[in-house]
């Protein structure tokens, strides 16, 4: 998939446009991108998603974001975007007239622009879709969507991260929620105790659940086992050593290499308890051993 960060950047040809967020590619975002996917061969024009770093709410709002630029990146091409523009939403562009945005969009050379029916661009909101059909032939809109009754949505998500619910952030983002980051060097605690794990570094801003989770770590396919381990993950400030910062921990099965510097992806499957505090060390060594084999157990039937 190619990648722009501005409109200018890329070719001058038509296009077919979504535009949005696109925070978690979850489930309503996938139904834009299937509208914009057979807007793009019925015009036999390149699909192009245009999405702002960060997301609009981050800044606007100051929540927390559920995919970084490259874990975006990914999943739109996975899911057959040809092209997206990654512009950075700075309070400047955010304060820019609807006017601006809308001649963006007219260097795209849209047939066909996409997006949910309570789009709404520029200073103040002022922009909406009435304003797209100055832009395009054709402006499709999409409702809500919504799994079993209820609104699939970025927000929605995040309150189930919130409360560890992965299940829950899962069935509506379509697949098991991930984090990626580079693992770097904690205080060896874990070794200590018999359960050495990787400390993974994420971006500051990123959502994770809180607790202790069976997950699947993926790193890069020439490491043993093809990359690809079972583990269990804790999210949280570790209150039985008085942390004070967030961490996040991984317990690798099986594996006794040294991944310091690799990038690994972690894979939330179930959530196994939430995070607390214990009277030393040998009482919260036993509680991790009873959380590896429930990882393990949760696990059995995953590759």
């Amino acid at each position: 998939m190619k990648t722009y960060v501005s409109p200018a950047q890329r070719p001058d040809t038509a296009t077919v446009v979504a535009v949005g967020s696109f925070d978690g590619v979850h489930l309503g975002h996938q139904a834009l991108i299937a509208q914009l996917k057979a807007k793009s061969r019925q015009h036999r024009v390149p699909s192009v998603v245009y999405t702002f770093d960060p997301p609009t709410r981050v800044l606007t709002q100051g929540v927390e974001f559920l995919s970084t630029v490259p874990e975006k990146l990914e999943l739109l091409a996975r899911y057959g975007v040809d092209e997206a523009v990654v512009a950075s939403f700075t309070p400047e562009f955010a304060s820019r007239p609807k006017e601006a945005f809308l001649d963006d969009l007219r260097t795209l050379r849209p047939q066909t622009i996409v997006v949910g029916e309570d789009f709404h661009f520029g200073r103040g909101r002022a922009g909406g879709v009435d304003d797209l059909r100055t832009v395009a032939p054709e402006v499709v809109t999409l409702p809500m969507h919504q799994l079993g009754g209820e609104d699939i949505k970025s927000t929605r998500i995040r309150e189930y991260l919130k409360v560890g619910d992965v299940d829950g952030a899962g069935r509506l983002l379509g697949r098991h929620y991930d984090a990626q980051g580079v693992v770097v060097q904690g205080d060896r605690l874990g070794r200590t105790i018999g359960f050495p794990t990787a400390n993974i570094s994420v971006p500051d801003g990123k959502a994770l659940p809180l607790g202790v989770f069976a997950v699947v770590v993926i790193g890069d396919p020439s490491l043993p086992e093809d990359g690809r381990w079972h583990g269990v993950a804790n999210v949280g400030f570790r209150p039985t050593v008085n942390g004070t910062t967030r961490r996040f921990e991984v317990n690798v099965f099986d594996f006794g290499g040294d991944l310091y510097g690799r990038e690994l992806q972690i894979k939330f499957f179930a959530h196994l308890r939430g995070e607390q505090k214990f009277a030393g060390l040998d009482e919260l060594k036993a509680q991790i051993a009873r959380d590896a084999q429930a990882a393990r157990d949760a696990l059995a039937d995953v590759r």
